[in-house]
């Protein structure tokens, strides 16, 4: 097997010589790659290269930025005032980075005013265009007619 000592050197070697080298180093034998031909593997401290490698994933997760996905439910007969009030947070989820999920939600006879659900959303998106755009088309699915918008800056 190839033997990784502390200071960097190889050495081709057998298994008892490796263990002798680690107990002289008071340091783990670690198996690095099984599958080589020949294996190898290295003398370390295990618990000090667990330690640096959760380190480094909690690093790598701290920089991620988690888009959440944001919904807003209307009717076909939404006042101006509620559009204006719901698009403010819609506004804000944007600029905050996250998608936003406009649904109108038909019942009953509303199935009729679907082209009024529609207006809606395009009332919506044309005021956020500055902030977002849209991803998705407005489309029916079942009752509800869903819009999806994702902020400009991604």
């Amino acid at each position: 097997m190839r033997l990784i000592k502390p200071d960097n050197a190889h050495e081709l070697t057998n298994l008892d010589r490796a263990l002798q080298v680690a107990e002289q180093y008071n340091l783990d034998l670690v198996e690095i790659s099984p599958d080589a031909s020949p294996p190898v593997v290295k003398v370390m401290d295990f618990g000090k290269f667990l330690f640096e490698k959760k380190k480094k994933e909690k690093e790598a997760k701290k920089k991620q930025h988690v888009i959440n996905v944001k919904e807003l439910r209307f009717r076909p007969h939404t006042d101006a005032h509620d559009l204006e009030f719901k698009t403010r947070h819609a506004r804000d989820f944007l600029s905050s980075g996250d998608k936003v999920k406009a649904t109108v939600q038909f019942r009953g006879r509303d199935m009729m005013y679907t082209e009024n659900g529609e207006e809606l959303l395009a009332k919506l998106a044309e005021s956020l265009s500055d902030v977002g755009k849209v991803e998705t088309q407005p489309a029916m699915e079942g009752r509800r007619m869903i819009m999806i918008m994702a902020p400009n800056k991604v």
